[in-house]
Order: structure tokens, then sequence, then C-alpha cells
């Protein structure tokens, strides 16, 4: 892989395609015992995906399960399209950007597992989280500081308006008070 591009990679980046089991969770699966899934995700993804909206990018969400918690967090924070139950991923990438009318240069896919290596390929962007498998790891541009379920999201969010030069914008109420 080229490193050398990656800043400029970086730069064209509208659209966050998120996994789900792995990213935005720390990859258990619990179930309830009445049988409900239960899904726990990070308050800092959040409030990432939130200054993610606030410089006018999108997110969208692939995930291979089917989950009502995924539904709830992803209007919770402005996510769509969301697209579950999707075990190719490849195809689903293809659905998103049919849906958004965003360029494969233009997404940042960030994943975990095997499933998602494909899309890490053929986006603009590729991310891993710090605890991804070796072959995710091994095709990203970028990998997170911490890993999946536990802020990696946000470390991306971070890095990403970073290079973009809006995060000092972006986070002035933050920091200026």
């Amino acid at each position: 892989m080229q490193t050398s591009d990656i800043p400029a990679r970086a730069a064209a980046i509208e659209l966050l395609l998120l996994d789900v089991d792995g990213v935005l969770t720390d990859g258990r699966v619990v179930y309830a015992d009445d049988g409900r899934e239960l899904k726990f995700f990070h308050v800092r993804d959040g409030s990432g995906l939130k200054l993610w909206r606030a410089a006018g990018k999108r997110a969208a969400i692939v995930s291979g399960r089917d989950s009502r918690a995924v539904e709830r967090r992803a209007a919770e924070l402005g996510i769509a399209p969301v697209l579950q139950g999707r075990d190719d991923k490849l195809r689903a990438f293809d659905d998103v950007l049919a849906l958004t009318g965003a360029s494969p240069e233009q997404v940042c896919a960030i994943g975990d597992d095997l499933p998602d290596v494909p899309v890490l390929r053929r986006c603009g962007l590729a991310v891993a989280v710090a605890d991804a498998c070796p072959e995710a790891r091994a095709v990203a541009h970028y990998v997170t500081a911490v890993p999946g379920g536990h802020g990696a999201v946000r470390d991306l969010i971070e890095w990403l308006l970073k290079v973009q030069g809006r995060w000092a914008e972006l986070t002035t109420g933050y920091t200026n008070t």
C-alpha cells in the first residue's frame, strides 16, 4: 500500500461506511433471557458521529446481522442508509453507493474481520480497528488507536476531521469556554 497518498484519500471522504459488530460494538453478542439481542455502543462514537454530521458529512451502516438495537442507535445518530443482514458486504457497498450517490473514492469504510476486507479493498480510505484480524489490518490505510466498541469510530472521525482541517472549527464550542 502506498502511504504517501493517505492524506489526499482522507481529504476526499464524505461518507463513513460502518460495520457494527466489532466496530461500533466490541463484537460480543449478548442475549437477554427473553431472547432479545443486546448491543453495547460507546458514547464517544456517538459524539464523534455528531461532529461528523455537523461537518456536513454522512454515515451509513452495513452489517451481516439484523438488530433492532442497531436501527435505534442509527436513528438516534442520523445514520442512513442502514443495511442489515447483508452477508455479501461488497454488494451492500454497491447498494450504499447507489442510495447515497457517493463514489467509492468518497467512502471511508471501517471494519474488523474477513467479511469487511473486500469493501476495505474497494473504498477510497480503508480503516481497521485496533483489534481487527490481520487481513483487515493489512489492507488498511489507517488503524485506530483503540479496539472496536471502545471509541474506534470517534478516533477515526477525529483523525479524518483533523486531516480535513475541520477539527478545531467543530470543537471550538467545547474547547474555548
